[in-house]
């Protein structure tokens, strides 16, 4: 067998090892010598875990000799984990902030529980932006990750660094999680698959219930549809008392991505809704990627048309999502001052961070709910869209622009607050659906005029991932990126 196991999906890489092709340990060492090859250009890994991930794949031989692994699909497959919201025992918890440069996890996140018990080894911790607050990865604790595909540019944010190494081949998936974007971002910067699932479908406990009021989502970014949705069978359910718990589907989504999906009703837009950024312009490179998109959507005999992307306008969205972004903010600032057992100061934080916290504290509970209600009443309109219109799915750029230069968004004294117009600019494609909680994924299908990859992003119904998954899958056939790697890869 070949010693190049970047070649391999996770699903298959756990099929080898439950039937004895490979062994787990081997297939650990294998992951913990590419990170020590690749990691110093990407810095994308944070904490090493070597010596538990070996422990781990000990436990998983053992298992495997006792014929009890037939339920792990993931047995003995090495995976990463973000260094956000989801907790490890025992291991470094920094969430990018230096005020927990030195804490250690007390208990494993219900989401890790359940990946454990999948068969996932975890090698270590990737790198993020300080709380997630950023679409690029570049915090001051922990420096620059960088892309695997052009080292001059980001691998996207929040999770950069769990993108960076799926795209460089050294695990098949990794943790992510989305509150404005974070797994469709850097899936499009590093030309990976990337399923915000719907609110609630994966669990937040035993810590979280209801973070920013249902923005947050849990999962993975992968280089194959199948691993995405094999993981979210995995992962999915709700536990007890969650508050926005889905039911897990009848049919499993591993199932789904076997199915075709039929003939579809795909609406796309190629400019920013009015509203969504002062700007409703996308670059050009993003434009034809969803134009060429469309086209290849109605050569596998869907039914496309263009969309007037206003149907969409909202004038409030950037203050509706900045009231929710910033209380999750000040949420997270007051965590961890009852967990450290002091109040965080200026001096524990990034700039950008103390500046979403103050924003928070000066505004009022009143408006808060206001945001949250206007959210609600825009998610509304959006569902009457896909009701009345007959639409199963819209389809547009994920990001306005193709991957940004490393300190692109790096303020100026002499341009001041440009940073934040930029960013948002950037993003201004995907974080509409973190308030709707539609499942929307990010599926790499162009390319920029530089060679880098661009995402296209397919939003869902509320709770329809399935349909989402089938096109995937059909896309993935007809279109297989998984043949395009990067020069720095395994």
């Amino acid at each position: 067998m070949s010693t190049d196991f970047s070649q391999y999906d996770a699903v298959a890489l756990g099929n080898m090892i439950r039937t004895g092709q490979l062994d787990p340990l081997e297939l650990t060492e294998w992951t913990l010598a590419s990170i020590d090859r690749l990691n110093p250009e990407l810095n994308a890994v944070i904490h090493r875990m070597d010596d538990e991930a070996r422990r781990v794949a000990r436990h998983w031989q053992a298992e495997i000799a006792a014929g009890r692994a037939d339920d792990a699909v993931f047995c003995g497959v090495p995976f990463l984990l973000k260094d956000l919201l989801a907790e490890y025992a025992g291991a470094p918890f920094n969430e990018g902030c230096r005020a927990l440069k030195d804490y250690v996890s007390l208990v494993d996140s219900e989401l890790v529980v359940r990946q454990k018990a999948a068969g996932l080894i975890v090698c270590g911790k990737t790198n993020t932006p300080e709380f997630g607050g950023s679409p690029v990865t570049e915090p001051a604790l922990h420096g620059v990750t960088r892309n695997p595909w052009n080292p001059g540019h980001t691998p996207g944010g929040s999770s950069g660094g769990s993108a960076a190494m799926v795209a460089a081949g050294v695990v098949p998936m990794a943790h992510a999680n989305d509150g404005g974007g974070s797994i469709r971002i850097p899936a499009s910067c590093c030309g990976l698959f990337g399923m915000k699932p719907t609110r609630g479908r994966n669990p937040l406990g035993p810590l979280f219930g209801d973070l920013g009021s249902g923005i947050i989502y849990e999962h993975v970014v992968t280089r194959t549809v199948r691993d995405s949705a094999a993981m979210l069978d995995a992962t999915c359910g709700p536990e007890l008392g969650e508050p926005y718990g889905l039911a897990r589907p009848a049919a499993g989504f591993a199932t789904e991505v076997e199915r075709e999906p039929g003939r579809l009703r795909i609406g796309f837009i190629n400019r920013i809704p009015s509203g969504w950024h002062e700007s409703t312009a996308a670059h050009a490179d993003c434009v034809a990627g969803v134009e060429e998109t469309a086209k290849a959507c109605a050569a596998l005999g869907h039914d496309v048309a263009e969309i007037d992307a206003d149907t969409f306008a909202e004038p409030n969205m950037v203050a509706i999502f900045g009231a929710r972004f910033g209380g999750f903010v000040a949420h997270v600032m007051r965590y961890w001052a009852r967990e450290l057992g002091r109040e965080m100061t200026r001096d524990d934080v990034e700039d950008a961070t103390w500046d979403w916290y103050q924003g928070a504290l000066n505004s009022s509970p009143g408006e808060y709910l206001e945001a949250v209600e206007t959210a609600q009443l825009f998610s509304r309109r959006v569902a009457e869209w896909y009701a009345h219109g007959n639409f199963d799915v819209l389809l547009s750029p994920t990001l306005a622009v193709p991957p940004v230069k490393i300190g692109a968004f790096t303020p100026s004294d002499d341009a001041p607050g440009q940073w934040l117009v930029d960013i948002l600019n950037f993003v201004a494609f995907t974080y509409a659906y973190n308030l709707t909680g539609q499942p929307a994924m990010s599926v790499p299908l162009a390319q920029s005029s530089e060679g880098l990859p661009i995402g296209m992003q397919f939003i869902g119904r509320f709770g329809d991932e399935a349909t989402l998954f089938r096109l995937a899958r059909q896309l993935e056939r007809a279109h297989p990126w998984v043949e395009r790697v990067p020069q720095i890869h395994c």
